[in-house]
């Protein structure tokens, strides 16, 4: 995979590890946080990675990564959409946890969290990484394909997708096709395959098994794990 310029807004668990992984594959890679690039000192020498505003990490990207908390996106969406390219791949890493984020009337009323990240930056966007811990994807990843972990993509098919699973493959992971973005809902929080690390056909049966009727009892799931989350996201900083 030729190399790639790629913007992560979001130096949290999630965003933070692709940033240094996909700077060490070799991509150029531009992060930020809500903050001046000054705070970003976690990423001091790290070669190929360059603490940015968000604005100008998303400028002219091949790439751009958004992961933060929902509550955020709107606000971040808004400063995105204009300095995006039209190729610009797109891939939301995001999760809807109303016990952190507030209530978001779409999610609650049944749109899949990055169906709406897509509306609001009027364009199409990839789900994937949000169905990982951060300690497995900074540690997990292999180029042993029979022992790999499956991870999830969603989106319109075509050369997005491509791009998006070779990311996927670069960082050691099976990409296992989710389907259309509409459907990015059955890889949300709560539903059978979320966090689990199964291999690639386990995580497709988990994806066909996850059915419209499950919906309210993900959702309760989802809620009842939101301090699991909270306690993974800590040990995972610790590792």
């Amino acid at each position: 995979m030729e190399s790639l310029s790629i913007g992560v807004i979001g130096a949290g668990l999630i965003g933070g590890t692709l940033a240094v992984h996909l700077a060490g594959l070799g991509h150029r890679v531009r992060i930020a946080n809500s903050k001046d690039p000054s705070t970003l000192t976690q990423f001091a020498g790290v070669e190929r990675l360059t603490p940015s505003w968000a604005a100008d990490a998303a400028a002219g990207a091949d790439v751009v990564i958004v992961s933060v908390p929902e509550n955020r996106v709107a606000a971040l969406c808004a400063q995105l959409a204009p300095k995006l390219t039209d190729d610009a791949v797109v891939i939301d890493t995001g999760n809807y946890y109303p016990n952190r984020d507030g209530r978001i009337d779409e999610l609650d009323n049944g749109t899949p969290d990055s169906v709406w990240v897509a509306g609001l930056l009027g364009r199409p966007v990839y789900k994937a990484f949000n169905s990982i811990i951060a300690s497995s994807l900074k540690h997990n990843g292999t180029h042993d394909r029979a022992g790999r972990i499956g991870l999830a993509v969603a989106g319109p098919a075509g050369p997005g997708k491509d791009t998006v699973f070779g990311l996927v493959d670069q960082l050691g992971f099976e990409p296992v096709d989710a389907g259309p973005l509409a459907d990015s809902w059955r890889q949300q929080p709560g539903t059978p395959s979320y966090c689990q690390d199964f291999d690639a056909d386990r995580l497709r049966a988990a994806l066909a098994a996850t059915t419209s009727d499950g919906i309210a009892e993900y959702h309760r799931r989802r809620d009842r794990i939101t301090d699991f989350a909270a306690a993974a996201a800590d040990v995972a900083a610790r590792m």
